[in-house]
């Protein structure tokens, strides 16, 4: 069960990490061409790095527990890569959510009260990523300090995390302002999604009928592409909610076991990693951009064959 589960982990891995530096690439890659490069662009590009960092981290992680590296467990490299795994997880949550509400500021109506965000500069899109890298580091300062080494023995009650790195005991108000602070701050950012994902489903069928209304079976050709990036958005906010869930659900166990559970802990680390692997997938293929730029290549690769 040990080995099916890290086989079917590197295997993720490999698809995720693939994916989504073939999505930076490629945004890369248009921000280098376009003046004015989107917002939504520029969100997506940090997203992949994050899932890049965050597949890398775990890789790292898992390839110590299956080689079972003697020198791997020290404390400094469990405060590390533990911190920089909760972060990269807070910066996936924190950008999955501006990136709904970017789309809903997109589509919004010029009489909506969202209309006046719509003119701000790229550039504010990098002070609200700045932003969002200090907020999850501050959540995630409680690892610096009680993130160690599972092979402290003179510690007891310690919390297992991995195989090799455990949460020391904390007093009770401690445990309970980063308890606190994780939960609302997920909360917050995931019922902001919901309320973003609510207004676009809501815009979407309202256009939907007027289309309906003046007998029209197709948006029009500007509309098209925004229909259609709000889909893609929904339907990554869908996806992330579902396995925020279930991976809630599994870590509550684990937490509760106060053991080293390897078939627990590799189910875990599967959902978890779940979107940060589709995610990029879903982009690539709804992009019409991206689509266009494969079209392209195809032609000018056929039109060197011919010549």
């Amino acid at each position: 069960m040990f080995n099916l589960f890290k086989k079917a982990f590197f295997f993720q891995a490999g698809i995720g990490i693939s994916a989504n530096t073939f999505l930076l690439l490629l945004h890369i890659f248009k921000l280098h061409l376009e003046h004015r490069p989107k917002p939504t662009d520029v969100t997506s590009s940090h997203l992949a790095f994050v899932h890049i960092v965050n597949l890398l981290i775990e890789v790292i992680l898992v390839s110590s527990e299956l080689f079972e590296s003697p020198h791997f467990g020290n404390d400094f490299k469990c405060k590390a890569l533990l911190s920089l795994s909760r972060v990269m997880r807070g910066l996936s949550i924190c950008t999955t959510c501006l990136l709904s509400m970017l789309q809903a500021i997109t589509i919004s109506p010029s009489t909506s009260w969202l209309a006046r965000f719509k003119n701000k500069s790229t550039n504010d899109i990098f002070y609200i990523l700045f932003f969002l890298w200090f907020l999850s580091l501050s959540f995630s300062s409680n690892l610096i300090i009680y993130a160690v080494s599972s092979s402290n023995r003179n510690q007891t009650n310690l919390i297992i995390l991995t195989k090799y790195c455990s949460l020391s005991p904390m007093s009770y108000i401690i445990k309970g302002l980063f308890v606190t602070l994780t939960i609302s701050g997920d909360v917050s950012f995931v019922g902001i999604m919901l309320l973003s994902s609510a207004y676009m489903v809501i815009f979407l069928s309202r256009h939907q009928r007027r289309s309906q209304h003046l007998h029209s079976t197709s948006l029009s050709p500007r509309a098209s592409p925004e229909k259609r990036a709000t889909q893609t958005i929904l339907l990554l906010v869908s996806i992330f909610v579902v396995i925020y869930w279930v991976d809630l659900i599994i870590s509550i166990f684990s937490i509760l076991l106060w053991a080293y559970d390897p078939v627990l802990l590799g189910s875990q680390r599967l959902v978890a990693n779940v979107y940060v692997t589709v995610s990029p997938l879903v982009l690539l293929s709804s992009d019409k951009r991206i689509i266009n730029i494969f079209q392209n290549l195809r032609q000018k690769v056929h039109q060197l064959l011919i010549d």
